[in-house]
């Protein structure tokens, strides 16, 4: 499954901008956690052929991350291009500030998250899954319950992509990707509060459950409810 995840993401970009959204792209992987501290990345020539960027274009975008502390080069028989242990802390624009730059995108966003991942959660369900897919959601929910809170965002939204994984759709899942970071910035501006992760883990136990329960209407149900507290939160911090 992980091979989905990195198919959203490690995706060809789009012409016209290749160096900027070769980086997105990168960051992407990294802050919806496809690819993990300590992780190597796919190898330069793979990269450069799946998101359809010259190797020069590829290097230069690395160089970005690296300078920002999310990657770092190794040389060497084993090296390569790691993602740092400790990734750079979100840079959180003030909450009001935010809202302002907003405008309609906070409501525009949230209605897209809605329709997307509550439609995930419900073709997950309906969807016969393999046992390597449902040991996949299990380790997800296991990696979110059990994360830090310098590490929850990124595991919370991992968990998600792995909702729209294992729906079997790579459009969704990459739909799903580019509206969580999205979000993502949103959800940085708030705090994270310990009560609304414990809230949040029960929500998200309820919903692997009921997709791996073979129920698509307690699923969609229970990723609704899950929604509509975030949704809830954001309104409230970012009013």
């Amino acid at each position: 499954m992980i091979g989905q995840a990195d198919d959203a993401v490690f995706r060809p970009v789009r012409t016209g901008n290749p160096f900027e959204e070769a980086v997105e792209r990168l960051l992407q992987a990294i802050k919806l956690g496809v690819v993990v501290p300590g992780d190597r990345l796919p190898s330069e020539r793979d990269l450069a052929a799946r998101l359809n960027v010259s190797r020069v274009t590829l290097r230069e975008a690395i160089h970005v991350l690296a300078e920002a502390g999310y990657v770092e080069s190794r040389r060497g028989r084993y090296g390569g291009t790691f993602v740092n242990e400790r990734l750079p802390k979100p840079r959180r624009t003030p909450a009001k500030r935010l809202a302002r730059e907003l405008g309609d995108g906070l409501e525009d966003a949230l209605v897209l998250r809605s329709a997307l991942e509550t439609g995930a959660a419900e073709a997950a369900a309906a969807r016969a899954l393999s046992e390597a897919e449902r040991e996949h959601l299990c380790r997800c929910l296991a990696e979110t319950s059990a994360a830090t809170l310098a590490d929850y965002r990124r595991l919370d939204s991992r968990l998600h992509l792995a909702i729209a994984e294992v729906t079997g759709s790579p459009s969704l899942t990459s739909a799903t990707a580019d509206v969580r970071m999205r979000l993502n910035e949103l959800l940085d501006a708030i705090p994270l509060l310990e009560r609304n992760i414990q809230h949040s883990n029960d929500q998200h136990q309820a919903i692997v459950d009921a997709i791996l329960a073979d129920d698509p209407e307690a699923a969609r149900h229970a990723m609704q409810e899950h929604l509509s507290g975030t949704a809830t939160l954001l309104r409230a911090f970012l009013a």
